[in-house]
């Protein structure tokens, strides 16, 4: 499907592994025309070089914490105005309530949600002021799928879904569109992550997170891949989708509504 895309600009933060790796490719292969901001330079720059070979578009790369104020601003300075935004950065670690301490807790949420915020304060209002433009944020199912085991990220996925939500039934009065997609459990380096960390809590040890991701009894009986979210984003950043705004689409296989 031609997704209306090509020349069109998007800033894809999280960008250099993983889903926002994935969203990058797809989003490439479409023509869209790319800035990519990571925290770590080395992987964001190979996917730049990678996808300046494959595809015909424009790449910049970025290299920026998130979690920082001034990293924020230079990036929202640098970047100028775009057609599309994919909030994508962050990751929070697993645990319980006893186990998570307050700087764990705020260290997260400064990159996964006021990042989020603070990105989406600065480019929705220049997109509302230009009339047309498009922000996907990439929250994760557990805002959905509630979970005691991993209480930080299901606290600040539940948040991130209702600004997704409340700021896109505002946003089309505009001609802006602004919605989330909650990946389920994702077979990345953070998703073993994950695992590995549930393994610990349940058997003691980190080495068993393959026996415990059998008993998650997962849809199609595994992890989704980061490229079927990635096409998803993609379809949902193009015209293709420009209906949609205001809503949650999950990509998890259907795990949120199974009784496991």
């Amino acid at each position: 499907m031609e997704l209306d895309i090509k020349g069109k600009r998007a800033l894809i933060t999280g960008a250099s592994k993983g889903i926002g790796r994935a969203a990058a490719e797809a989003l490439a292969e479409e023509g869209c025309d790319l800035d990519l901001a990571a925290r770590t330079e080395g992987p964001l720059t190979e996917l730049v070089e990678a996808l300046r070979a494959s595809a015909q578009v424009s790449v910049r790369a970025h290299v920026a914490d998130l979690s920082r104020a001034g990293d924020q601003a230079r990036l929202i300075e640098a970047c100028g105005d775009y057609d599309i935004l994919i909030n994508n950065a962050g990751s929070n670690p697993a645990g319980e309530i006893d186990e998570v301490d307050d700087e764990t807790w705020r260290a997260s949420w400064d990159l996964k949600v006021f990042g989020y915020i603070n990105m989406c304060r600065a480019f929705y209002g220049r997109m509302k002021a230009r009339g047309d433009g498009v922000i996907v944020n990439v929250v994760g199912n557990s805002g959905e799928r509630m979970n005691a085991m991993y209480i930080l990220g299901s606290s600040g996925n539940a948040g991130l879904m209702a600004l997704s939500r409340a700021l896109g039934a505002r946003s089309p009065d505009f001609g802006v569109r602004v919605l989330a997609v909650n990946p389920g459990l994702t077979a990345t380096d953070r998703g073993q992550r994950m695992l590995r960390m549930w393994s610990e809590q349940k058997y003691g040890t980190p080495d068993r997170w393959r026996e415990f991701e059998k008993e998650l009894n997962l849809p199609f009986g595994r992890m989704g891949t980061s490229r079927e979210v990635g096409d998803v984003i993609a379809f949902l950043a193009s015209p293709r989708a420009s209906y949609v705004s205001g809503t949650v689409v999950t990509v998890d296989g259907g795990a949120t509504n199974r009784n496991f």
